[in-house]
């Protein structure tokens, strides 16, 4: 999505960025982890197919992806791919109503898990997508036996509204009332919209 591509979104202990190519060589090192490919539903690509992947997204208007920086306690000059710790999403798919979003969250390093930053660049995206996207209800699938995600996005406010065996998947569903809009102002505090370079 390219109304995103200079922006950057700076919390308390992370900053969301755009996708950009110089980030695609860490991001395609993650996505050769079999535990990753397994959580995300992912098939790897070649290093080329990832590249593609990157421009496709940049350039498709219903797919919304920033880098999630770890940065809590670092200097603002900091190395971009040395902070990378995952990436979060919005995908438009449904042509009939695009107030609607399926949000992804991945943290890919290890180190950064169980610290809160999933849940803050969460919370995070979800505000940029109530603020600029006009977004008024989110979906999310997630794998069965991933349990640490289906347990962070239920204690959002996330609701379970089916279940898919084939896929071994369960979508949930949050609608955005007045009630979320001050929790989630409540849980960005810290949250800047600023320049991206």
């Amino acid at each position: 999505m390219r109304k995103n591509q200079n922006v950057k979104i700076k919390g308390e202990k992370v900053t969301l960025i755009p996708y950009e190519a110089l980030h695609v060589p860490k991001y395609h090192s993650w996505m050769q982890s079999e535990e990753l490919q397994e959580l995300t539903a992912s098939e790897p690509l070649s290093l080329e197919e990832e590249y593609d992947m990157q421009r496709s997204w940049r350039e498709d208007e219903k797919k919304c992806t920033f880098i999630v920086l770890q940065t809590g306690g670092v200097d603002e000059v900091q190395d971009e791919i040395g902070q990378m710790i995952g990436d979060v999403n919005i995908f438009f798919n449904e042509e009939e109503d695009l107030h609607s979003g399926e949000i992804e969250i991945m943290i890919a390093e290890p180190r950064a898990r169980g610290k809160g930053c999933g849940k803050e660049a969460l919370f995070s995206m979800m505000r940029y997508g109530i603020e600029e996207l006009d977004m008024k209800r989110f979906t999310a699938k997630i794998g069965m036996d991933n349990k640490p995600s289906l347990s962070m996005f239920k204690s959002i406010g996330f609701s379970e509204i089916s279940k898919s065996e084939v896929f071994s998947e369960v979508t949930l569903e949050l609608n955005i009332d007045d009630d979320f809009k001050k929790n989630v102002y409540d849980r960005t505090k810290t949250f800047q919209m600023l320049n991206y370079r």
